[in-house]
């Protein structure tokens, strides 16, 4: 940009929700063209530094939410919450691991809803055995909310449901990915990946070679896929903004379609509460 910014006097950034990046930032700090245009349609930023839009590009001036462009261009849609209710065993083991979790982090006068509550849990459990045992317990309890078998049952179910449909399945971890992977002999996309497998897979999708594909982070945004109709989202993040992302991969209009996102939370878990903060700017709002 220091040697293209000053021959342009209007300036498009496509997907600017990244552009508050320290990197991307650059682009819009060293350009000096006095007109701007940036098109997203998640422009909220978990970190809050969407803030950071106003300088970099300036105010919103026209937005439209999904409900207002369904229809006509997007498809229909429905989204749908599923709680699921851990088994004896699974309920068991969370409360263990979560009651050795929350036991350390009370103790240490950790606020985990503050901005640096994480990155003091982080630095405070690696200093002795009570805090490296509270650190495994955090895991386990949240391996069990994100990945129980008894998600796997209601996926079981839905892909059946939908068997003559296109599914996409979505995890926050791969570990949970490659295990459905495993257990519905389905595709798998992840960042490892290679981009000539990815484009395969996801051309095998379109048409009809495979019915459903298993998917972490990496088909957010930036695909194109007007045959899936069914998302199925069996973890995720506290972003609203993924959380848009993943409706939006099932909404290009193809025929008539109506688009169904399923999303699967492990009740009485936290998992509760982060679906509820990724659903606080939620596309039909």
């Amino acid at each position: 940009m220091e040697h293209l910014g000053a021959r342009f006097g209007l300036v498009v950034f496509d997907e600017c929700h990244h552009l508050p990046g320290p990197a991307y930032a650059l682009a819009a700090e060293r350009c000096l063209a006095p007109y701007r245009l940036g098109l997203t349609a998640t422009p909220e930023r978990a970190d809050g530094r969407h803030a950071d839009l106003d300088s970099l590009v300036g105010p919103v001036v026209y937005r439209k939410r999904v409900r207002d462009l369904a229809g006509e261009y997007l498809a229909d849609h429905d989204v749908e919450r599923i709680l699921v209710e851990l088994t004896h065993d699974e309920r068991r083991a969370y409360d263990e691991a979560r009651a050795v979790y929350r036991a350390f982090v009370v103790g240490q006068g950790i606020r985990m809803s503050s901005p640096d509550g994480w990155s003091q849990f982080m630095m405070r459990s690696s200093q002795s055995a009570e805090g490296r045992l509270a650190m495994s317990a955090y895991q386990r309890h949240t391996e069990i909310a994100v990945a129980a078998p008894s998600k796997l049952a209601y996926v079981e179910d839905l892909l059946h449901r939908h068997r003559g449909d296109r599914a996409l399945l979505f995890t926050e971890r791969n570990r949970t990915a490659y295990a459905l992977s495993r257990r519905f002999l389905l595709p798998i996309i992840t960042h490892q990946t290679k981009v000539s497998e990815r484009t395969r897979i996801l051309e095998d999708l379109g048409a009809g070679v495979y019915n459903a594909l298993v998917t972490s982070k990496v088909l957010n945004e930036g695909v194109d896929l007007p045959a899936a109709s069914v998302g199925i989202v069996i973890s995720g993040s506290g972003s609203a903004r993924e959380h848009v992302q993943r409706l939006g991969r099932l909404l290009r209009k193809q025929g008539d379609k109506t688009a169904v996102l399923y999303e699967l939370v492990a009740n009485d878990t936290t998992e509760v509460f982060t679906s509820e903060r990724r659903r606080e700017v939620h596309a039909d709002g």
